[in-house]
């Protein structure tokens, strides 16, 4: 592995357990529609995937496009008034990322999540300032898996791709990663569905808990 000046994370799922917020917003959605909630063990494996997928899984994959794009909105502009209610960083995260500062390699975000929602979020869990770089899904042209977010990324921090390491819960976050030639790893404590073949996406490594990121440093 090549000396890793800069760490990048995945948003949702992998830096900031998001989860809670996002399927509270799901079930008031629901509420409006008088459709019956989900239990949060059926939401919380969905959340990477983006509202569309949240509406879908709520109220079925053969909505009608029209009924699909009205309650996306409604979710969220529902999911913009709860951003941080109880969304907070991954246990560890705050360590490691003091860690990685005193270590001087720096850290940012790479989502698909919009712009309007990523950094707000960030900023109101006290992460934004800190960031050498956040990418969101709106920053480029193409968004994750294809590579150039995570070249956005490299940029906005000064690093080269062989220097990065991106930790994510989803396949895309990893083929992505791999598109750019970064050094990638899976973090088992995301939203990964049971049911997933995380040994098919081709990571460099696992992880189960923040803290592991250490181990695949090298200095």
């Amino acid at each position: 592995m090549s000396q890793i000046d800069t760490v990048l994370f995945d948003l949702d799922g992998t830096l900031i357990d998001t989860a809670p917020d996002m399927a509270l917003a799901l079930a008031l959605l629901c509420d409006e529609e008088n459709q019956p909630r989900l239990d949060f063990d059926t939401v919380r494996p969905r959340v990477s995937d983006g509202s569309v997928a949240l509406v879908k899984l709520a109220f079925g994959d053969d909505i009608e496009p029209e009924r699909l794009d009205r309650l996306k909105q409604r979710y969220l502009q529902i999911y913009e008034a709860n951003l941080a209610v109880e969304s907070r960083p991954f246990d560890e995260i705050e360590a490691l990322l003091q860690q990685l500062d005193e270590r001087d390699i720096k850290w940012g975000v790479v989502t698909n999540k919009p712009g309007w929602l990523t950094t707000p979020l960030l900023q109101q869990l006290g992460l934004a300032n800190s960031a050498a770089c956040i990418v969101s899904g709106n920053c480029t042209a193409n968004r994750k898996p294809h590579p150039e977010p995570m070249h956005r990324a490299c940029e906005l921090a000064g690093s080269e791709p062989q220097h990065c390491l991106y930790v994510g819960d989803a396949l895309r976050d990893i083929e992505a990663g791999n598109n750019a030639g970064m050094t990638t790893l899976v973090a088992r404590y995301g939203y990964i569905d049971e049911n997933a073949d995380i040994r098919q996406w081709r990571a460099d490594g696992y992880i189960n808990r923040p803290a592991d990121i250490l181990q695949h440093l090298q200095n």
